[in-house]
């Protein structure tokens, strides 16, 4: 085997230590600055990645322990939604379908009216040619 295994080994141990101090400290600054506890978060804030924080498990308990207890203090407010009143998603999609299907609607008369245009040629060609072809004996 070339190289030395061992100077490899301390190597990678070093940068998935320094990895997880990285980790540390951002958790600290998200709490420090009551940011939402997310993998995507601390990932962002310590500049490391999601599978480096899932494949860790210390730290990997503590997100998860931090943000069970960021969700049992500050519980989401419940939203009081009445069947006859659509959400904002549903109002959004619903405008999106109609802007889309007048679009629709007026392309196909757009399209129809070339359609027409062009059966009016092609009859005036025929009957030019029709004709032409009376007009010559064989």
């Amino acid at each position: 085997m070339r190289g030395n295994p061992g100077n490899l080994r301390r190597a990678a141990a070093a940068k998935s230590a320094a990895a997880q101090a990285r980790a540390e400290d951002g958790l600290e600054q998200m709490l420090r600055r009551g940011d939402p506890i997310t993998f995507r978060g601390l990932a962002q804030t310590a500049g490391v990645s999601l599978d480096f924080l899932y494949r860790t498990g210390e730290i990997r308990s503590r997100v998860e322990q931090l943000r069970a207890r960021q969700q049992a203090a500050h519980p989401a407010p419940a939203q009081a939604s009445r069947p006859d009143q659509p959400g904002s998603v549903i109002r959004t999609l619903t405008a999106q379908l109609a802007e889309l299907k007048r679009r629709h609607h007026d392309e196909i008369s757009t399209l129809r009216r070339a359609l027409e245009a062009a059966h009016g040629e092609n009859l005036e060609l025929r009957r030019r040619l029709g004709h032409r072809d009376t007009a010559t004996p064989p």
